[in-house]
């Protein structure tokens, strides 16, 4: 069955609190194979699957992507539940699950690839400090500490104490552009140093 080319039909998009469909004879129908059932199941839980996954990223194309990745696991496991009466909170469990599981894959992907350390300083005021803020500030000096020296303080002096790379240049008494390359090269070690605290 392509779940991938499913889509909600907007006149069955209800409710799981008021549905008009025997949901138990659905999935038991689903399990058997018949493909027009479970389409009629993705109608109708299509908006509760949305709300749920679009809370959790509070993104609306990811949730779009999330919806139909919850329905195509949904679809394979279906003959893993027994009562069928029980489907709308299976469901939802599924679709919390899955939401939390791509928020961390996306927190890990911009964390390694180091969207999280932007143009700006973290000196305790700008949005980058709110956003190092909890677990991610804490990952962040546990992999600033395996660094070299110089690497650390590279990376402290423009990130944490808001230094210029006319001031770095100064302190450090390099030139801009070497400047530039060390933040180059110290992010991406910082990268691998936080990828082993980030999967432990």
């Amino acid at each position: 069955m392509a779940i991938q080319e499913l889509s909600p039909n907007p006149n069955t998009r209800i409710s799981d609190a008021q549905l008009p469909i025997d949901v138990e004879s659905l999935v038991t129908a689903a399990q058997t194979g018949d493909e027009r059932a479970f389409e009629i199941l993705f109608d109708a839980f299509h908006g509760m699957v949305r709300s749920t996954v679009r809370a959790v990223l509070r993104d609306e194309v990811e949730a779009q992507e999330a919806v139909q990745e919850v329905f195509i696991q949904a679809y394979r496991k279906l003959d893993q539940l027994t009562d069928g009466s029980k489907f709308p909170g299976w469901l939802r469990t599924i679709a919390n699950r899955m939401a939390i599981n791509r928020a961390v894959r996306g927190k890990r992907h911009r964390m390694l690839s180091g969207e999280f350390l932007d143009s700006e300083p973290c000196n305790g005021t700008s949005p980058l400090a709110d956003m190092l803020a909890a677990e991610r500030c804490e990952v962040v000096r546990q992999g600033l500490e395996r660094l070299g020296t110089l690497d650390r303080d590279t990376l402290e002096a423009f990130y944490f104490d808001g230094q210029s790379l006319a001031e770095m240049s100064r302190r450090f008494d390099s030139p801009i552009g070497t400047i530039k390359r060390r933040l180059h090269v110290a992010r991406k070690r910082l990268a691998r140093e936080i990828e082993p605290l980030l999967t432990s």
